[in-house]
């Protein structure tokens, strides 16, 4: 069994500009990381790779993975000297386009309006008010239809805010969701989006450091699009840009690894980043990897929030998707 942990945010959130994203603070990272050295062996991403191409028995029963998605600054500055000072290795997988054109992610950007605007409602009624504006143009669906589709509350948001997320990250047309994010952004966060990226995002430079540190860089995509509803040659594209930023780097390009953004995919992808050099595909199902069971490009993780934050924490068993965490 092999336990995946799932990064995004790290950061000393009371001090931030946005003390209200959605992160793990700096704290209770030093305070996981604790916990992790006593209760785990933290396994690089070569070695997983390894024992799936050999035997899972080569890694040991306690192994653990530790992931970071997005490319955030925060991995560069907080993640990494602390990584760096235990002798561990991190799995950092990076979209391009922010790297490459000072570019806001759309799910970014929808994290700091959430962050920055604090009345939840006035987000809510101003995103229907945009997309009313879009109806006929696109054929969109009444407001009550796509509540009853997808306002159901997940691990971590309620209702009202999954739904947020679902309309503006997947459900409603790309132009449409990117126009609203764009005014919704510029309205709540900033309109300064280039220099924006520029705070938010690790650079190429900061990259090629991390890799020559043994950290390892992975693919993310270009764009953060779900790369299950793109056609083939979108899908190519997206890893074309990953693979061209790992070069860069430094990278290794021929046996690489890629969590997939959303943790989205299908069989279609699967067959696609396997023939391109895939050995290791990671996905947001919550539960610890069996790697005698588990499609190597199928591997579960759990969220930050699934595992203790203290060094003194007991290990009690927790069922999470099946497996105890």
């Amino acid at each position: 069994m092999l336990t995946i942990v799932m990064y995004h945010y790290v950061r000393d959130l009371e001090r931030s500009r946005f003390p209200r994203i959605k992160g793990l603070s700096l704290e209770a990272f030093r305070g996981q990381l604790d916990y992790l050295q006593r209760r785990h062996t933290v396994v690089t991403m070569e070695e997983v790779m390894f024992a799936v191409e050999g035997s899972p028995a080569d890694l040991p029963d306690d192994a653990a993975l530790l992931t970071f998605d997005d490319g955030f600054i925060d991995h560069y500055t907080n993640v990494l000297p602390l990584l760096d000072e235990r002798g561990w290795q991190g799995s950092f997988f990076v979209p391009t386009r922010p790297l490459l054109e000072k570019k806001v992610l759309d799910t970014h950007k929808l994290h700091f309006i959430l962050a920055a605007q604090p009345n939840t409602h006035a987000v809510f009624d101003e995103m229907l008010d945009l997309i009313d504006e879009y109806r006929e143009r696109y054929d969109l669906l009444s407001a009550d239809e796509y509540w009853e589709r997808l306002a159901q509350p997940s691990r971590f948001d309620p209702p009202e805010i999954v739904f947020i997320k679902r309309m503006l990250q997947t459900e409603l047309p790309e132009p449409v969701r990117a126009a609203i994010c764009d005014r919704l952004f510029s309205r709540y966060v900033t309109r300064d989006e280039e220099a924006f990226a520029a705070e938010l995002y690790v650079s190429v430079d900061q990259l090629r450091i991390m890799q020559r540190l043994g950290m390892h860089i992975g693919v993310h995509g270009e764009t953060h699009s779900r790369l299950d509803r793109l056609g083939p040659e979108c899908r190519q594209r997206e890893i074309r840009s990953s693979l061209e930023l790992l070069g860069r780097i430094g990278a290794d390009t021929e046996a690489w690894s890629i969590a997939y953004p959303f943790g989205a995919h299908d069989e279609a992808l699967r067959r696609q980043v396997r023939s391109a050099g895939a050995k290791i595909g990671l996905t947001t199902e919550v539960a610890r990897a069996d790697l005698w069971r588990h499609d190597p490009l199928q591997l579960p993780r759990l969220d930050t929030n699934d595992v203790p934050k203290q060094f003194s924490s007991a290990r009690v068993p927790v069922m999470v998707g099946g497996a105890a965490a």
